[in-house]
């Protein structure tokens, strides 16, 4: 492929006086950094890390101009290290792609070859974004409940921030599963698709905070999947519970949070952390045959809305003003 060959790209600029745009421009192929892997993207997906990085966080994004897009599916145009041959379909998530280097909201990315995966054969790209790293998130959270012995029989499953990527995908999953789950939620509204999804039961996110100061209460689930953080992390863990385990993979209601050892060492309630960014290359290979097994979601279209590239500035926007609702794939060539 030519270096002067043009590709389109969200691209998300700084102003002079400190704002951020975002709009869609034509860039070259000699604008992507030189690395081994050349891919032609297909499909991406929309999360909130991508959201932050448009709004210019420099947590997340250092350098601007830039490309975001943490996720991406498409086909091989070539690789110098011989990993992948050419028309290969193969999937990119985490590292720093989205971040620092151009991501998958634009139609030819350019990354080491050790970032991506082959697509497994029973997954179309589409559907692979259909996941994105919100679902594999998600497999990866019911996974380590599993390691540590959640068996459906134990009881119910609370699961926050249940109508956006990761919640609504857990949801998902764990009902596939055999699990009851309880959906938390501050869009009440949404109880009907919650519940299509497979809650049992829909309670406002806030409940979760009702038991306030004390150093423990009663145990009201078995475990949980908390992508909110804050306050909603350490209620959580108050009431799960004896023997049970809470993961952690979010902050949107924030990084911080406080309580006492309580549930830990008078119920041996375990906080397990989760990452989808960094973890090895084998793993990530390992949790994507899952998705595409045993954990494979039935009529996976229904599970989120598909739109163009054009449409990307105003839906990273929903992410910032909290009305995502289930799962954004992005046609990058439609």
């Amino acid at each position: 492929m030519s270096n002067e060959k043009t590709f389109k790209a969200l691209v998300v600029e700084e102003t002079n006086d400190g704002e951020f745009k975002k709009s869609i421009h034509e860039r070259k192929v000699s604008d992507l950094p030189e690395n081994d892997l050349l891919i032609e993207v297909h499909y991406s997906s929309l999360n909130y890390k991508d959201a932050m990085s448009a709004t210019g966080n420099k947590r997340i994004t250092r350098n601007y101009p830039h490309t975001p897009g943490i996720d991406a599916a498409g086909v091989v145009v070539s690789d110098k290290s011989g990993t992948f041959s050419a028309g290969q379909e193969v999937l990119v998530f985490g590292y720093d792609l989205g971040m620092d280097t151009a991501g998958g909201l634009g139609q030819i990315i350019s990354i080491p070859a050790d970032w991506a995966i082959e697509c497994p054969k029973s997954l179309t790209l589409k559907e692979a974004m259909i996941y994105g790293t919100g679902g594999l998130t998600a497999a990866l959270s019911v996974q380590k409940l599993e390691k540590m012995g959640a068996k459906p029989e134990d009881g119910p499953v609370a699961v926050t921030g249940a109508t956006g990527g990761v919640g609504s995908i857990s949801i998902a999953i764990l009902s596939q599963l055999g699990y009851e789950v309880i959906a938390f939620s501050g869009k009440p509204e949404q109880s009907d698709y919650l519940k299509n999804l497979g809650a049992s039961e829909v309670r406002h996110r806030d409940t979760i905070n009702e038991i306030g100061s004390k150093p423990i209460g009663r145990e009201l689930w078995a475990n949980a999947i908390d992508t909110l953080g804050g306050d909603y992390l350490a209620n959580l863990l108050k009431q799960t519970k004896a023997g049970g385990a809470v993961t952690s993979c979010g902050l949107a209601g924030g990084a911080e949070f406080s309580m006492t050892v309580m549930p830990f060492i008078t119920r041996a309630v375990s906080l397990l952390g989760v990452d989808s960014v960094l973890i090895p290359l084998e793993d990530k290979k390992a949790i994507w045959q899952r998705v595409s097994t045993d954990m494979k979601l039935p009529d996976l279209e229904g599970y989120a809305e598909e739109i163009t590239l054009e449409q990307t500035p105003e839906y990273l926007d929903r992410f910032i003003s909290s009305k995502v609702v289930g799962r954004y794939v992005v046609n990058v060539r439609g």
